[in-house]
């Protein structure tokens, strides 16, 4: 595919998902959550995001900081509107799902550069949207799980407030190791995140001479200090031996890591609960990690104050 071929196919992909027809397969949003659209200004751009609240209101709700798959070259943030409406509903928590930039109109790495300066933005406006920034979580699934693992080893770096991260179906590794995992010929049929699909990702999204380790949360050396985390592995994708590596680098670490694999889920099964089955356990394993692990660490708070 050219360069505008791309483009052509991201609209018309877009365009899709917004049909009434498509959401039999995405799932609706729940009805317990507001979501709004707004605009952040981060040094020389500006991004969109879009916004989840519960209904009933709430102040001081834990603060998530999505980031949507899509290869680096798809994607939008309603795409996780039936995951990302119910946890904020339901954990209560304020979400915000990052519009970040996509190539081949800006090559990476842009993405990587939006999500590490609209993590510290969203944290100092959280106040306005009823959040707490001393509660935030960084989630993140497919492509989106890169930045969201990247985003929480930063803010281990920079004494950012990141408490968690969720990384499902998570692509850690873009070097060309990735084709060398044994998941990769394993699951070489599966219907998402194809071989084909994979390599055109690198053809189309990398610059020339792109250091891609530099962007492989896998291939960094220094996971000490980062954030707790839960990692949820897909058993039909062919990424899906990343997340079990991943999970053993950040144990070796330090770091306490929750592990789930769902055998019959298929890559993106998030974004298809009416087509894949394992979407909802997986869901509801999220919101009670998300409140066990934020609950424990605000009533510790309490008692330390």
């Amino acid at each position: 595919m050219t360069p505008e071929q791309v483009i052509e196919h991201r609209e018309a992909l877009n365009r899709k998902r917004r049909s009434p027809l498509f959401g039999l397969i995405t799932g609706r949003p729940d009805r317990g959550a507001r979501i709004t659209t707004h605009t952040v200004d981060l040094p020389g751009r500006q991004l969109g995001v879009r916004v989840y609240r519960p209904e009933r209101g709430g102040s001081a709700l834990p603060l998530i900081v999505a980031f949507h798959g899509g290869g680096f070259i798809n994607g939008t943030p309603d795409q996780d509107d039936w995951l990302l409406s119910y946890l904020a509903a339901r954990c209560p928590a304020v979400v915000v799902s990052v519009d970040y930039r996509l190539a081949p109109e800006h090559l990476l790495p842009a993405a990587v550069e939006d999500a590490y300066d609209a993590l510290p933005r969203l944290i100092e406006q959280a106040g306005p949207w009823g959040a707490d920034p001393a509660r935030t979580v960084a989630l993140g699934s497919s492509a989106g799980a890169t930045l969201a693992a990247l985003t929480a080893i930063r803010a281990a770096e920079l004494g950012q407030p990141v408490r968690a991260q969720i990384l499902i179906n998570p692509q850690l590794d873009w070097t060309d190791r990735v084709f060398r995992y044994p998941s990769f010929t394993e699951n070489a049929d599966a219907p998402t995140a194809t071989p084909a699909n994979c390599r055109a990702v690198q053809r189309i999204a990398f610059p020339s001479s792109f250091d891609a380790r530099t962007m492989s949360p896998l291939r960094l050396e220094n996971l000490a200090g980062t954030a707790p985390a839960l990692i949820q592995a897909a058993g039909l994708d062919t990424l899906e031996d990343q997340a079990p590596a991943y999970a053993d680098r950040l144990r070796q670490a330090g770091v306490d890591v929750t592990l789930t694999r769902y055998s019959t889920a298929t890559h993106a099964f998030l974004s298809m609960p009416r087509l894949v089955p394992a979407a909802r356990p997986a869901r509801a394993e999220m919101l009670a990690y998300l409140r066990s692990h934020l609950l424990e660490r605000s009533e510790t708070a309490t008692r330390d104050r």
